[in-house]
């Protein structure tokens, strides 16, 4: 959606069209500057951390790196739906409570299940379809209030997220679910890759054995859920630009009734959508669950606005026809990656709400320099 520019009382606009030479410049900037500001991000903490400790600390390591990676995936998976949600106009404010709700149902069906007697394997493939379902069933009526009824998505999705979680705290009885058996701590704590630092050895898919000395030295690499957060971010890079779903979501954004008059199903992709974005929350609540043994109903509160932070920061337009899951990735690490820095550099927490409400603040201002700079060209 681009913005229009000022005009005076017969029309015309007061504001000169930018040269071609400048469009370019400022179109260019918008789409690499998420990138470069990552790149500086992490020069800079690398450089200022190492100075402050005198060299005894490093940001730039194997181990701060996949604790990065490990941060940022509830927030990523979360931004994955939301990506395509906003691209298409919306807004789901729901899904940090519906991480929560998933988390807890998840749980307390692993628990029911393998208490009762079911294959570990096949109670934790059930428990976790589950608590997913759950998800997706609060991602259904949202989609169906805002595509049928016309209720804006805000107001919807907000009076969703208290639903979810007065029912996830119901289900709990405002604990956290515990009870679970301890094997699921290696599906949420376990790696693909393992690499020990004292000797340089590799080892693949199991943790070799070691001492007590040498813990400390052992670095796991790429872990399950970092796994299983990357192989869902291809599935839905493919899903948005390489198919005709994701064609009709840009269209929908950008302009809902030009594109229901082209035949895109509007009604039903919406649907969809907030489905979709349901889903994600929920797989990270699923994870949540994997990785604490434990079932949270606040699991994804403090997460929420961090995941719409990432998407933004990321450069999908907040009036809907533009954006790309490769930034909303971007989005994550930048976030993520300003938290640990501040924190290893003895930053006060406080300090990061600030940060990143900056930064969110620069993206949307970029954002509109590139929807006027279009509106110009177009005017």
């Amino acid at each position: 959606m681009a913005l229009d520019p000022p005009t005076d009382a017969a029309g015309l606009s007061l504001v000169k069209p930018p040269t071609r030479w400048t469009r370019q410049l400022i179109l260019s900037i918008s789409r690499v500057w998420a990138f470069a500001f990552l790149a500086m991000l992490i020069v800079l903490f690398s450089l200022s951390v190492a100075a402050s400790s005198n060299g005894s600390v490093n940001f730039l390591t194997l181990r701060n790196s996949q604790n990065i990676l490990v941060a940022i995936t509830p927030v990523l998976l979360m931004g994955l739906g939301q990506t395509f949600v906003i691209i298409a106009g919306g807004i789901d404010l729901s899904v940090g409570w519906v991480m929560g709700l998933a988390s807890c149902v998840s749980a307390m069906a692993l628990r029911d299940l393998y208490n009762g007697g079911m294959d570990f394997t096949l109670a934790v493939i059930l428990g976790f379809a589950i608590g997913v379902a759950s998800a997706m069933l609060v991602g259904g009526i949202n989609g169906v209030i805002i595509a049928r009824l016309q209720v804006p998505p805000f107001i919807v999705t907000l009076g969703a997220s208290f639903v979810a979680r007065g029912v996830a705290l119901l289900l709990s009885g405002g604990q956290t679910v515990s009870g679970l058996p301890q094997q699921i701590r290696d599906v949420g704590n376990e790696s693909m890759l393992y690499y020990l630092g004292a000797t340089g050895q590799w080892s693949i898919f199991q943790r070799p054995e070691i001492g007590a000395d040498q813990l400390r030295s052992l670095d796991r690499v790429l872990p399950w859920p970092v796994v299983m957060t990357a192989i869902v971010v291809a599935i839905f890079m493919f899903l948005l630009h390489k198919t005709q779903f994701g064609r009709h979501t840009y269209a929908i954004g950008g302009n809902k009734e030009a594109a229901s008059r082209a035949g895109v199903p509007v009604m039903r992709h919406t649907i969809l959508l907030y489905v979709m974005s349901a889903m994600t929350a929920g797989m990270a609540g699923v994870l949540h669950t994997a990785r604490f043994t434990a079932g949270s109903p606040i699991a994804g509160d403090p997460l929420m606005l961090g995941s719409i932070a990432a998407v933004v920061i990321g450069g999908v337009s907040l009036f809907g026809g533009v954006g790309r899951i490769s930034g909303t990735v971007i989005g994550a690490l930048i976030i993520a990656v300003l938290q640990t820095g501040l924190v290893m550099l003895n930053v006060e927490p406080f300090w990061q709400f600030i940060v990143v409400g900056i930064v969110v603040i620069v993206a949307v201002l970029i954002d509109q320099s590139r929807d006027l700079i279009v509106g110009r060209a177009e005017g």
